[in-house]
């Protein structure tokens, strides 16, 4: 029963479902499509939608989708209204297996980002899902060794009180929000938990890795 409710609310999706800022109209023998030899597919945000779906209705997750169950680092990030407003976005760098990894992202994205209230009920028919793939990691030389629109970051480092932090943003983070390099590395230290005064030599003590992105 949970299946055929969560599938009767996919047909809704198609005509509203907004996977990465794009909306989709899909027919479902739509191909999934191929970029840089990995299986990009927009049944991966209806399935995240499917996912929440029967969470906050309590109905048994549903079925696993027919997308490919390679493994991979994965972010899930959801957005609401027409502006696109930032809900929740939680992944891992830890390669998961796509099927478990967007069934417990979608729930954990939703539910568990500490910057924001658990997404309900009342908000569904307004979400946007995005589904972002991660690949190509390599160690940055510094903190300024990466390309804004085309690399997310991660960094390290170690707080004013002497503990081991990291944060990370996807790629689009600082497009969107009109930030040089300086301003994105500042930010993700603010948003790790650093408290003190950033300095030059704060910066250059970032251990920097960067990545890009397949998404849908």
């Amino acid at each position: 029963m949970a299946a055929g409710c969560c599938g009767a609310k996919k047909q809704k999706f198609n005509h509203h479902t907004c996977c990465n800022g794009n909306l989709f109209n899909p027919n479902p023998y739509q191909p999934s499509l191929y970029r840089n030899g990995m299986v990009i597919s927009v049944e991966m945000c209806f399935f995240c939608f499917d996912v929440l779906y029967c969470h906050l209705n309590q109905f048994e997750a549903p079925n696993p989708p027919s997308f490919p169950n390679d493994s991979y680092p994965l972010f899930v990030t959801w957005k609401i209204g027409k502006d696109r407003r930032l809900r929740g976005c939680i992944g891992t760098f830890n390669s998961m297996n796509l099927h478990n990894g967007l069934r417990e992202y979608a729930v954990t994205s939703a539910f568990k980002d500490s910057r924001f209230s658990p997404i309900t009920r009342d908000e569904f028919n307004k979400l946007h899902v995005s589904v972002s793939i991660l690949r190509h990691f390599e160690d940055g030389q510094d903190y300024l060794d990466w390309e804004i629109g085309i690399h997310g970051i991660r960094i390290e480092f170690t707080s004013d009180k002497g503990s081991k932090r990291t944060a990370t943003y996807l790629p689009e983070v600082a497009p969107e929000q009109g930030w040089d390099r300086i301003q994105t590395v500042d930010s993700l230290l603010r948003k790790g938990g650093y408290k003190g005064v950033i300095t030059n030599e704060v910066r250059r003590s970032v251990r920097l890795t960067r990545y890009q992105k397949c998404d849908r």
